[in-house]
């Protein structure tokens, strides 16, 4: 099930002064159910047992809500990433530690997108704003003009790499866009095993190609210079030298 955050579902979680949020759970298990198109206002304020008009008091309209189940369903992806970093043993060599961290989350990313498959495509929904604006402007040069929570998996993400290159683990020369090679591996491999030709793989033969997925890219994250540009005695012509 995905953590709520504070959030019932249903009237009986429903209380005087508490509908905004009565109005988000229900909308989390309707996009749990069906993903962010079953995101309906006036459905979310029927499960609640108000009027719409009672919801569009605390809602714009249907982008509106569905921006608030897509905070939520990041905040979910974080919880699961961190979740799956804390699960791994404790090591004593620091660049161990930063490497099995990062593999771990990439573990937990993939991990929620198969748990959770509509909450995780409302994760990363894009809703029309109050107003017409674009919520995926906020993400030009992927790099968010503060922490919010809608940026939580990807400053989660930063940290981990950040510390890869502090242990001497990962080569500062590999740190540039790392973020978006890894998130778009885990991402893309999240969207083969639910919507590509992946989803037919038998559940032995599923983990095993995330595991080496992962390993991958760990691997490739922590791969000396000259493993990554092809410089040294044996490089092809015109490949960059140390």
């Amino acid at each position: 099930m995905a953590t709520t955050h504070g959030t019932t579902s249903g009237k009986a979680g429903y209380h005087h002064g508490d509908l905004r949020n009565a109005l988000i759970a229900a909308a989390v298990d309707l996009a749990t159910e069906g993903g962010p198109e079953k995101v309906v206002l006036r459905e979310a304020a029927r499960r609640v047992g108000v009027s719409p008009t009672a919801a569009y008091r605390h809602f714009e309209g249907q982008g509106d809500l569905l921006h608030a189940v897509k905070i939520h369903g990041q905040l979910a992806l974080v919880e699961w990433m961190e979740r799956a970093s804390a699960a791994v043993p404790r090591c004593e060599d620091p660049g161990d530690a930063a490497e099995s961290r990062i593999a771990a989350m990439g573990r937990g990313y993939v991990g929620f997108a198969l748990a959770e498959p509509g909450l995780y495509r409302a994760a990363f929904c894009n809703p029309k704003l109050p107003g017409g604006s674009d919520e995926d402007e906020e993400w030009a040069g992927l790099t968010p003009a503060g922490p919010g929570p809608e940026f939580g998996a990807f400053v989660l993400l930063t940290a981990a790499l950040d510390a890869l290159v502090a242990t001497g683990r990962m080569p500062e020369s590999n740190r540039a866009a790392a973020e978006v090679a890894a998130w778009s591996a885990v991402h893309g491999l999240s969207m083969l095993i639910l919507d590509g030709p992946l989803k037919r793989l038998p559940l032995e033969e599923r983990d095993a190609v995330i595991d080496r997925t992962v390993a991958t890219i760990t691997a490739g994250l922590t791969a000396p210079r000259s493993a990554v540009h092809g410089s040294g005695p044996d490089a092809p012509a015109g490949a960059p030298a140390e």
